[in-house]
């Protein structure tokens, strides 16, 4: 049997309705009355025009529509860009929505579409790429930086703060110059001589009388500078590369260097505190005020060790053999700059005489020798000292070096020190093992070697000690 065409019949098929949204009436719950279908023989029902009131689509529980019979229109399948009605639970195969369609928690529920999909218990959402997480897959954690490793522990601080917070008594003498000063000074007296000579000459010679007699009293009154404080703080940072403490650095070295001259009496402005960038165990007392401490020493080993070595330089400085050994080696300096030159030339003239012949070159080793020894006969009373005077000074550098570890001893950093010393002999035990191990044999300074040594061995400092550690103090 023929049914006339229908009109709808010529559309691509039913238009459902989108799914309600929050604020559009609800659709029928299950039990409410659903349209019966068409029976066998009757007209079937026109589907809805766009516009029209669509009838909503069965829930779980509601009757579902018969099937078409022979004959009947079918359905058209949907093109694309038609609205295609939501599948709920209990249906073969989910559609996929763009960003993923919300799954109930069941039937009876009135559907609604929030603007972001809730989180249902027990269910997850569908991301639009990527894995599916599934219900027991544990919630995205970002991963965390590994926090940094803790800073190594300072060195400790165990230093007896006899005078902290309380008034220190000041000595009536904040420097001096003890017997080892006075050598230094004396043992410099012919190197200064020497370079009197050189500067009169140079200045006298070549800038004529009045002018050069004007250089000569500049020079001898530049040695006030050692005294200056802007003068031996530039001296400390380009000649003895040194520099000024950081903030953490001054927080660990002044108050163990107020505690340091507090028990000497000194005023701790006196002198001025800097440091050396060294993996080495060492301090220096330079100039008139200065007082340089290496990164090691100041932060790696107890502040009690710290404070019997800024002890040491302490003696060294009120001891005034800082500021005389400053002040010879200056005076003294235009001497050793001609003596290297005379050097240079000498060297300069062996090397060219050699290429002539050895005639040539021993004519120049007797010229030479001539000179040398016309020198000491004329005048011996400047070549003799001035030949004695290196190991005349390295032998006054040592006796310095044990006074200055008596005052420390007598400030009460006796163990301290005697610890610190300990330390460098075990250094350089290390050092001759490693050595042995590797079948070398390190080579033993000669006795000329020795005498020219500023430094005594750590031994006899030790040895000098034991009154001291004897008596407990």
């Amino acid at each position: 049997m023929s049914y006339p065409p229908d009109p709808a019949a010529q559309e691509p098929g039913p238009v459902y309705p989108d799914p309600p949204y929050p604020g559009t009436p609800a659709p029928p719950y299950p039990g409410a009355a659903s349209t019966p279908p068409p029976y066998p023989g009757t007209a079937a029902p026109s589907p809805p025009y766009p516009g029209a009131a669509a009838p909503p689509p069965p829930y779980p529980g509601a009757a579902a529509p018969s099937p078409s019979y022979p004959g009947a229109a079918a359905p058209s399948p949907p093109y694309p860009g038609t609205a295609v009605p939501p599948l709920y639970p209990e249906t073969p195969a989910p559609p996929s929505y763009p960003g993923g369609a919300p799954q109930y928690p069941g039937a009876g529920a009135a559907p609604s579409y929030p603007a972001a999909p809730p989180a249902y218990p027990g269910a997850a959402p569908t991301y639009p790429s990527g894995p599916q997480p599934t219900a027991t897959t544990p919630p995205y954690i970002p991963q965390q930086t590994p926090p940094a490793a803790p800073p190594e522990a300072p060195a400790p601080d165990d230093l007896d703060y006899r005078h902290a917070g309380s008034r220190i008594h000041v000595a009536a003498h904040q420097r001096g110059a003890d017997a080892t000063a006075i050598g230094q000074l004396a043992v410099q007296v012919p190197g200064f001589l020497v370079s009197l000579a050189v500067v009169a000459s140079f200045a006298v010679g070549i800038l004529g009388t009045a002018i050069g007699w004007l250089v000569i009293l500049a020079w001898l009154a530049s040695g006030a500078l050692v005294f200056h404080r802007p003068t031996e703080l530039t001296f400390a940072r380009h000649v003895m590369k040194l520099r000024a403490p950081l903030a953490e650095e001054r927080a660990r070295l002044e108050p163990i260097w107020r505690e340091v001259t507090a028990r000497a009496g000194i005023e701790a402005h006196t002198y001025e505190l800097m440091v050396e960038n060294s993996t080495d165990l060492n301090a220096v007392a330079a100039a008139g005020h200065v007082v340089g401490v290496t990164t090691y020493a100041l932060n790696e080993i107890p502040s009690s060790n710290l404070a019997a070595v800024l002890a040491h330089e302490l003696g060294h400085h009120t001891g005034g053999h800082a500021w005389t050994g400053l002040l010879g080696y200056w005076y003294s300096l235009p001497g050793r700059i001609a003596w290297a030159f005379m050097r240079g030339i000498a060297r300069i003239a062996i090397r060219v005489a050699s290429v002539f012949s050895l005639a040539a070159t021993g004519m120049v080793y007797l010229f030479i020798g001539m000179f040398v020894i016309g020198g000491f006969v004329a005048a011996w009373y400047i070549t003799v000292p001035l030949v004695v005077a290196p190991y005349l000074l390295a032998h006054v550098g040592r006796q310095g070096e044990l006074r200055a570890d008596r005052q420390a001893a007598d400030l009460g950093f006796a163990p301290q020190l005697a610890q610190v010393l300990h330390h460098f002999q075990a250094q350089e035990d290390a050092v001759k093992a490693q050595a042995a191990a590797q079948g070398r044999q390190l080579k033993e300074p000669g006795g000329l070697a020795r005498l020219l040594t500023t430094h005594p061995d750590n031994y006899t400092r030790l040895q000098a000690l034991e009154p001291y550690l004897q008596l407990g103090r």
